[in-house]
Formats: C-alpha cells, sequence, structure tokens
C-alpha cells in the first residue's frame, strides 16, 4: 500500500514538473484542454465514419509518429474486383474490416491481412448505395452486432458476423426512406444520402441527399430504432404550420419546395445528448422566386436533442441560398482555450470558405458575425436577402473572388483571350452575386471551398484542418420549357434535352470537354442501360435527375442516338416567354470553369490544406495539397491536386495522412504540413482513410478506387488514359521490429 501511495506521489510530482517544464519553454499550456485524454479511447479506434461520433477523423494512436513515418511499408492490399469509384472509409471494428467492393457488396476482412472473410452483394438496383461508410450499432451484451446502410432509398442492416440480411428490421428487413416525408413516395426519386448517419442508443439518426431540381423531396432530418426500424422522431428542416422558422417561407412551402438537407456528416455530443447536422441549400439551387425568405432551416446548423429531434439552437450561414453553398463538411467537436476559459465548441466548415466556430450548449459564435450588405438579383420573381453573415475570426481558408488577374498562366494564348472577353462582359460583384440570365462569376464556386470529408482536427490542442479546392463558376439562367406533347420522338426528346442537358452540354451537345463531356456519339461509347444509370444518378460533377420519368429519360436516350431526325420546329428553351416568374422553372448549367487542358481557369493552387489555431483564431499554416504530376515532371510542384474531395486524419503521432486525385498518399507534419512521407498508388485517392490498432500494431488504410484519375484530364502532349483501373485498399504499417520499439 505505501509503494502505492509513493508511486502515485512520484508520478503527480513528475506530472507537475513536466507541466512547469514546458510552462518555462514558452509553450501555450492553456491550448491544451483540460480534458485531453478523456476522448482518448475512443479515438483509439474507427468504429464509426470518421473514426468517433464527434467526427474528428483523428487517431489518439502514436506508434506511427514523426520520426518513423518513413519507415511505412505495405502492410496487406485487397483489391475491390471491379473498376466501380469508391469514395469509401473503411469500418474497423475489433480485428474486422468492413469495407464496399465486388460490384457494390459489402465485405468483411481480416484487418491484419486483408484476407477476405465474407462479402454479402447488396442487388441495388440503382447507383443509389451509401457509398461513403458504414453505420455499426451493437445491444450491451454485444450478442447482437449490426451493419446499417441505405439501398434504393431504403434502409436496410446486416448481421455484422455473418453479411446476412437482418429480416425482423422493418417490413421484411427495410424501411423505406421515401415515406413519412408528406409527398406521395412514388414521386420521390431520391431520398437517401451517401454518407452513413450517426447510431445515439438505439436510434440511428439520419440525413437525406434529395435531387437537385425543383421538385425534390423536403430535408427531414429523422431518426429511426436500430431494433424495429419504427420511426421515433422528425426535424422538418423545411417548417410545418406552428413550427419555429415557418415564417421564413411561403404559405405551405413544406408542401412543394425541397432540399434544406442533411446530406453530409452529422457529430454527437454524448455527454450533453446533442447531435449537430450541417444542411444543405433549398431547391432549386440556383433560383429562388418561388420560396422568398430566409428559408430557415436551408444553409444551417443544427443543434437537436439526439433523444427526441427538438431544436435547441440553430446557426443559418446563407439567406434564402441561391448559390448551392451548401454546409457539406461534417461539423467536430473539440475544447478551445477562450478568453481565459476552455470552452467546448463546434467547428464546421463551408462551401464558402468560412470557418464557423460556436458554444456547443448555447451556439454563441466564439468570435463575432457581421451582416454585411450583398448585391440584389436582377432575375424577374427573385428577392434575394440584402444582407449575409460574415464571421470576423478565422480567416477565409478559400479565395472568394475570381477576376481578370487571377487567370491560371497554363492558359493557351487563344483561351486567355477568350475568357477575358468572357469576363469583361460577366456579372463579377464578388462571394453573393446572384445568378442571372448573363454569364455570372461565382467564387469559391459551387464545387469548390470545403466539401464531404474535408476537414479533420487535433482535439487535444484546439487545432483544426481543412482542405479546399478553388473552382470558380461561371453561371448563367435560362427558363427550361415544358415536355412536348406532339411531334416526333426525337422532337419530345430534343425539348427533354433543352429543358435538362443543354445549360451544361450545350444546343450542340459538345459539352466543355474533359470537365463537361461531349454526348455526340455518346451512343457508341455508352450503352443505353449506362446512359440511364449516369441520367438517374448523375456522375461527378453531374448531378442526379432522378426527378425525370422513364418517358422523358427514353425521350432523351432517343434524341441522343438520333439528332438528325428532329423536325427542327422546337423552339429553344431559352427564348420561351416568361408569364410567371415566381412558378418558372429557370435552371443554370454548372459553368465550372476548366482550360482544354483539364485544369482549372483559375491560377494555382488549385488545392490548399490549411491549419487553424482554434484557441486564438489564427492561421498556423497553408500550403499546396497534391501535385499535378505532368506538372510536377515539368518543375511545377507547388499548384496543388486538381479537381479533388479528400479526406484528412490528423494522428497523435504529430501527423496528417491524406490522399488525393494525383494517386499519392502523404503523411505531413501536423505543426508545420511539411511532406514527411509519400507513397504512389496505382489509382486515385477520393476517400477517407482508417488508422487502427491490431496486436499493438498501428496500421493506415487508404481506398485508392477513385473512378477518375489525374490522367483522366491530360495535359496537352499527354493524352488521357482510356484503361479502365481496378480499385484496391491498402495498408500500411511499420516493419515488425519497428512497431515493438
Amino acid at each position: 500500500m505505501k509503494l502505492k501511495m509513493r508511486m502515485r506521489r512520484q508520478k503527480r510530482l513528475v506530472m507537475r514538473l513536466s507541466l512547469a517544464a514546458l510552462f518555462l519553454s514558452g509553450l501555450a499550456i492553456t491550448a491544451i484542454p483540460a480534458n485531453a485524454q478523456v476522448g482518448a479511447e475512443a479515438h483509439s479506434m474507427w468504429r464509426e465514419y470518421g473514426g468517433a461520433a464527434d467526427g474528428a477523423q483523428y487517431s489518439s494512436l502514436r506508434q506511427i509518429n514523426r520520426t518513423n513515418v518513413t519507415k511505412l511499408q505495405p502492410a496487406w492490399m485487397f483489391a475491390t474486383g471491379d473498376t466501380r469509384g469508391y469514395a469509401f472509409n473503411p469500418l474497423v471494428i475489433g480485428r474486422t474490416m468492413y469495407v464496399l467492393a465486388h460490384d457494390n457488396a459489402v465485405v468483411a476482412l481480416e484487418a491484419a491481412t486483408g484476407k477476405e472473410l465474407w462479402s454479402q452483394p447488396l442487388h441495388a438496383k440503382t447507383l443509389l448505395i451509401t457509398n461513403r461508410g458504414l453505420t455499426y450499432w451493437q445491444s450491451k451484451d454485444g450478442n447482437d452486432c449490426r451493419l446499417i446502410l441505405a439501398v434504393d432509398n431504403t434502409l436496410e442492416e446486416l448481421d455484422a458476423n455473418t453479411g446476412k440480411p437482418i429480416e425482423s428490421f422493418g417490413v421484411n428487413g427495410r424501411v423505406d426512406l421515401r415515406e413519412g416525408l408528406g409527398r406521395r413516395p412514388e414521386d420521390l426519386r431520391l431520398v437517401q444520402s451517401y454518407n452513413p448517419g450517426r447510431i445515439y442508443g438505439d436510434l440511428l439518426i439520419l440525413g437525406s441527399a434529395t435531387n437537385e431540381e425543383y421538385e425534390s423531396g423536403p430535408g427531414d432530418v429523422r431518426a429511426y430504432n436500430v431494433v424495429t426500424g419504427k420511426l421515433a422522431w422528425t426535424f422538418h428542416t423545411i417548417p410545418h404550420p406552428g413550427e419555429p422558422g415557418y415564417e421564413t417561407w411561403p404559405k405551405d412551402a413544406w408542401k412543394s419546395v425541397g432540399g434544406a438537407n442533411a446530406w453530409s456528416g452529422m457529430a454527437i455530443d454524448n455527454k450533453r445528448g446533442i447531435v449537430f447536422i450541417p444542411t444543405a441549400s433549398p431547391k432549386y439551387n440556383f433560383y429562388g422566386a418561388n420560396r422568398p425568405g430566409k428559408n430557415l432551416y436551408g444553409d444551417s446548423l443544427l443543434a437537436l436533442n439526439a433523444r427526441t429531434g427538438k431544436l435547441i439552437w440553430y446557426y443559418q450561414m446563407v439567406h434564402h441560398d441561391i448559390w448551392d453553398y451548401d454546409n457539406a463538411t461534417t461539423p467536430q467537436l473539440l475544447t478551445v482555450h477562450h478568453d481565459g476559459h476552455m470552452v467546448d465548441v463546434v467547428v464546421v466548415a463551408s462551401k464558402v470558405g468560412f470557418v464557423w466556430v460556436f458554444e456547443r450548449a448555447t451556439g454563441k459564435p466564439l468570435w463575432p458575425i457581421k451582416e454585411r450588405a450583398v448585391p440584389k438579383s436582377d432575375m424577374p420573381g427573385e428577392t434575394t436577402w440584402p444582407t449575409q453573415p460574415f464571421p470576423s475570426k478565422p480567416a477565409p481558408f478559400a479565395r472568394q473572388s475570381f477576376t481578370a488577374k487571377d487567370l491560371s498562366p497554363f492558359l493557351e494564348a487563344r483561351e486567355r483571350e477568350s475568357l477575358l472577353k468572357q469576363m469583361a462582359a460577366a456579372r463579377n460583384g464578388g462571394l453573393f452575386t446572384p445568378p442571372s440570365t448573363v454569364n455570372t462569376v461565382e467564387m469559391p464556386g459551387n464545387n469548390g471551398g470545403a466539401n464531404f470529408g474535408g476537414s479533420a482536427i487535433d482535439p487535444v490542442h484546439g487545432y483544426f484542418y481543412v482542405v479546399s479546392k478553388d473552382l470558380p463558376s461561371m453561371l448563367k439562367l435560362a427558363i427550361a420549357s415544358e415536355p412536348l406533347k406532339s411531334g416526333t420522338p426525337e422532337d419530345r426528346g430534343q425539348a427533354a434535352y433543352e429543358a435538362n442537358c443543354s445549360l451544361c452540354h450545350g444546343d450542340n451537345r459538345q459539352g466543355q470537354p474533359p470537365a463537361i463531356p461531349s454526348l455526340v456519339d455518346i451512343n457508341e461509347r455508352l450503352s443505353n442501360d449506362e446512359i440511364q444509370k449516369t441520367i438517374r444518378s448523375g456522375k461527378g460533377p453531374m448531378p442526379s435527375f432522378e426527378r425525370l420519368g422513364d418517358a422523358e429519360v427514353d425521350a432523351i436516350l432517343t434524341y441522343l442516338k438520333h439528332p438528325d431526325r428532329v423536325s427542327g420546329l422546337l423552339v429553344p428553351a431559352s427564348k420561351s416567354v416568361v408569364s410567371d416568374p415566381v412558378h418558372a422553372h429557370y435552371r443554370s448549367g454548372f459553368g465550372f470553369m476548366f482550360a482544354e487542358s483539364g485544369l482549372p481557369v483559375i491560377a494555382p493552387p488549385w488545392t490548399t490544406l490549411t491549419a487553424y489555431d482554434l484557441n486564438n483564431g489564427e492561421i498556423r499554416w497553408q500550403i499546396p495539397l497534391g501535385e499535378v504530376p505532368e506538372l510536377a515532371a515539368k518543375g511545377y510542384r507547388n499548384t496543388g491536386s486538381h479537381f479533388p474531395k479528400t479526406n484528412p486524419v490528423v494522428t497523435a503521432g504529430g501527423l496528417i495522412f491524406t490522399g488525393s486525385r494525383d494517386r499519392k498518399v502523404r503523411a505531413l507534419d501536423s505543426s508545420s504540413g511539411k511532406l514527411l512521407w509519400e507513397a504512389e498508388m496505382h489509382a486515385a485517392i477520393e476517400g477517407m482513410p482508417a488508422v487502427y490498432e491490431v496486436n499493438g500494431r498501428e496500421y493506415i488504410v487508404f481506398c485508392a478506387a477513385a473512378r477518375s484519375t489525374t490522367h483522366t484530364h491530360a495535359i496537352p502532349g499527354h493524352p488521357a488514359s482510356q484503361e479502365p483501373i481496378h480499385g484496391a485498399y491498402v495498408a500500411f504499417a511499420l516493419p515488425t521490429e519497428d512497431q515493438r520499439k
């Protein structure tokens, strides 16, 4: 007993001496939260999407660290057996890893070897699968273990030990997510999110993706009982009568307007019982005459009671969004030292390029946020909100303007001249310039800024890391025509094409290669089934057109196959007369501004990684992330990769692990961003790595299975690769002799 007491006193003395040494050396002790070790156990595993319920994308493992990371070597590889593009975050439960592979099957692997244990096909009729991660739940006694995911707009569960479907869940093993939304289920083509939900007790809390059009479903957040599949609660992101926020929409907007949905990740504060949910724009994305008002709870951060779904607080980042400026990243939870106190905060990054930091319990911003006047819309019937919120701190992580002086030095002279003329004639009033019937510059762009899985935290020190993409857009609105009731099948197909496809692919179907492919002779390159799946489910920057009926899709296919058979009598949609602007269906081409080379027209860096100290709200460092191999070979190495959805992970070993579209995985020093280690993969990276430990050995596993690689966007003189790329999961670890040290 005396020996134990003496050891405890010695331990306390050593701790005091260590803290004193740190203080005397000038380090900021206050940057380290008092409860820094509370979540160490949760962050030592990878049992949820993003590692843990707080969405941290952080691991407390430190066997792999700054001093030995250069010794990393492949530990095992598991081939997906297909050419599908997976943006997946592996799940690790004990010694078992769960992934997607084998043409969208759930596969269980030995986490230490990559050996396949079982595979369960999902039998998806469409491409609608929760393809970024899975949700795991187990009963208190551990006898009931389940994997939860969505397929074809239905929830399904698998036995985590065998992969067999759990038939007692819902009705014959399924819960139809289209039901209970106040719309006819058969009219809702897309409801499920590609991100998994979060578990709170015996509840699965779930968001939705909806589609991008006027007839999209509402973005209700819902919780289901994990065992029975019964609906436990619903939060209406488009409020119903009597609910707070109802007055920010037209009367009964919830019956017809869609979106304001939670398609990205969520975070749960288990101690307080709060779930934090980021929401997206109302629909349609770029024209809102049918929904005047602030449109709560679109583009907001919601704090809900995780058990009941009741609203605790909210903050709206974009009022009456007509830019598609979603809150696209997972909120993340950490504790910082602020104004002399330890404060529990939630932080979220957005497409706009801002970092938003709030006190978790109250929603009070950590630093002042000011409403500033923004440009008005010149569109008939459109009433934009006169102001938008701008955080005073932290500073933005992305460029928020794009002018002629920002053009890329890699442009050909002819391209540069054309772009200068185009930009001189465009509307370009800054961050919140409303889209119009003339070209309108949008920056960072609706596919720029931060996106899903794009941020990570160090909860021990109060640091925040975010990956951002600078990709300006040139938007232009045009009225969509109604489907033709008469004429040849090709005429009806041309009308449907004009209404849905021409703004991006052009009236001549030539697109803007390589970013927006040509549809000329598309039937010689793809089967009808492949074209139909792309229309239904989207691909790359192209959104889903699930709202289109079978007749319209068939008509488009007929027109694309025989465009020479149209009668020539169709009046282009853009020349239609608008008699009722409030109910008019304007649409916009996405207009991502790529050069003919496939690179963005803005000067690099195209991708950056920014490190923040959220104790003081300052940027610690910012670096270009990744490269374009063809340019790097010519000596241009600080460009950043292009067109990424990069998901970083931070570790207690002082590292940031990340992969990118240049087919490389990297370990960076989290204190400086310095590159410490990299390895080239056979395919591009788009998903999130997972960090885990088995038998005392630490592993980092990457999903190298992105559909398009850097070579898909080739630089002149470097032809694009047409060979299919097979995916794989690749795990790295230290040599066995080093991991014992």
